[in-house]
């Protein structure tokens, strides 16, 4: 990320090609300050906690624990209560109060490579653990 200078394309890119938008803010990753403009960028995304405590706190199980870390969200479960959003250890869940449901990285790799500056990169978890 030190290399990141705010352009929010990853999060456009996911907006867009995932879920559907023209605003950056419904996106799964999300590009914020450290704190001003000479002191970088920081990404807010998903870190496929396992046990999920997201998922934990789901009381219709629209969002289920994924196998190896994260999450699946069956959007049609969703009773709009946020509750997913307020228990993400890492503030990686944007719930969007117009369309009424969460916005979190589904993992897809999409902002990858929409980055001009090669900030992000896709890694196998499971390879990287052995």
């Amino acid at each position: 990320m030190e290399r990141c200078i705010g352009c929010y394309s990853c999060s456009l890119a996911c907006a867009r090609n995932v879920y559907k938008s023209l605003s950056w803010k419904r996106a799964g990753i999300l590009i914020r300050s450290s704190g001003g403009i000479s002191t970088g960028f920081e990404a807010s995304v998903c870190l496929a906690c396992e046990p999920a405590p997201c998922a934990a706190v789901c009381p219709t199980e629209a969002l289920r624990q994924r196998p190896g870390g994260g999450v699946f969200l069956k959007e049609k479960r969703c009773i709009n209560c946020a509750e997913c959003s307020r228990a993400c250890p890492v503030d990686a869940i944007y719930f969007d109060p117009d369309r009424k449901t969460p916005v979190l990285c589904i993992h897809c790799g999409m902002c990858v490579s929409y980055c001009p500056h090669d900030c992000l990169e896709m890694v196998d978890t499971a390879k990287e653990n052995k």
